[in-house]
């Protein structure tokens, strides 16, 4: 955080966490402030892969911000949507669908989820710079500084040291990702603040309690700031969902598409949705904190087939090299579909839809 005398802001005051016995995850917990040495990342490289290649998500402690910058961040969050009118909400609203880009407001309503429901989400997206590539409501203008310095800490202290132990678990150079993910390149990666507000009985029941499909990332990495609001599920590998636990100012870390695309499916994207939260924590809103990381716009996302790893356990693609798609198509395509386009339904569980030639899962 910045050192100077922070800006005076409403204080966002959370759910306490639930007291409920649930079926949590067994997530692996990464201790980051180990990568800072040669010596650490051999020691945590080969744990990422395994957590990568069996859970898809992991923890992550000792990123570099305390309990307090963690309160400050959430304060942050709440911002866009607490404190910004709904007719300043509508001015800085994404035109998702035409442009393939998440910057500004996703209002609320936006994504049919089931039965001719529509989600109860808001979120607002910041370009990573920040300043240079859109502009942001009155609310947010004082506090512009800390979201860069939020934005580069993601960036610099979380997100290229698991670019650099991904590699190392793949037996590659370790910077080959790190060099792909530029903060002042040409690309999406973004900061991105959330709020689910609590649903009617009638939209619980229409979606069977689910608030967002089963689905993957499209990204690179995703960083989530955990929060104390159980919502968020995985679905393990013996097929079934399981809660993500709320660890005080952790991080919850998991892979997306371009990752496994990258990586030749060695890292998968994992499927995760959003759910209804236990009985002691209903009625209560809950907002987000993310880092949602993407490659340049120009990289082609095709295995790095010259991995040692790769050439003994083999390649899965999902499409062939030469139909493969930059980063910038494959984005902007799965944006515009996501919660817009009509699924095929494949069985009870699973429909699907085909996105520049590649098959899209959604987990219902």
């Amino acid at each position: 955080m910045p050192a100077t005398t922070l800006p005076s802001i409403p204080h966002y005051v959370p759910a306490p966490p639930t007291r409920e016995e649930l079926e949590w995850a067994d997530l692996p917990i990464i201790d980051i402030l180990k990568a800072r040495t040669a010596e650490g990342r051999a020691e945590l490289a080969p744990r990422v892969r395994d957590a990568m290649c069996s859970h898809g998500f992991f923890y992550v402690i000792n990123h570099g911000y305390d309990a307090a910058d963690n309160e400050r961040i959430f304060d942050i969050a709440d911002l866009p949507f607490a404190h910004v009118p709904e007719y300043e909400k509508k001015l800085f609203a994404g035109n998702i669908k035409q442009t393939g880009s998440y910057r500004g407001y996703k209002l609320r309503q936006y994504w049919h989820i089931e039965n001719g429901i529509r989600d109860q989400l808001e979120h607002y997206n910041l370009h990573r710079s920040i300043y240079e590539q859109q502009k942001h409501p009155k609310a947010l203008q004082p506090v512009l500084p800390e979201i860069r310095a939020f934005a580069e800490h993601n960036h610099y202290k979380v997100l290229h040291p698991i670019l650099r132990l991904l590699a190392r678990g793949m037996e590659l150079p370790e910077d080959v990702f790190v060099n792909i993910h530029g903060f002042e390149s040409k690309g999406e990666t973004y900061v991105r603040f959330m709020k689910y507000y609590p649903r009617s009985e009638e939209e619980e029941c229409k979606t069977k309690n689910v608030w967002l499909k089963g689905h993957t990332d499209f990204g690179t990495i995703t960083i989530l700031w955990s929060q104390p609001v159980s919502a968020l599920q995985i679905l393990s590998p013996d097929g079934k969902w399981r809660w993500a636990k709320h660890i005080p100012n952790a991080l919850v870390v998991n892979a997306g598409d371009a990752m496994e695309f990258l990586s030749g499916g060695f890292y998968k994207a994992t499927i995760h949705r959003v759910f209804q939260p236990p009985a002691d924590q209903r009625g209560h809103t809950r907002v987000g904190a993310f880092y949602f990381a993407m490659t340049d716009d120009n990289v082609r996302l095709v295995p790095f087939a010259e991995s040692p790893v790769l050439q003994r356990v083999g390649i899965m693609r999902r499409c062939d090299d030469a139909d493969a798609l930059t980063m910038e198509q494959w984005r902007r395509a799965r944006t515009s579909a996501y919660g817009q386009s009509e699924l095929k339904r494949k069985d009870e569980v699973v429909e699907e839809e085909v996105i520049n030639g590649v098959v899209v899962k959604h987990y219902n």
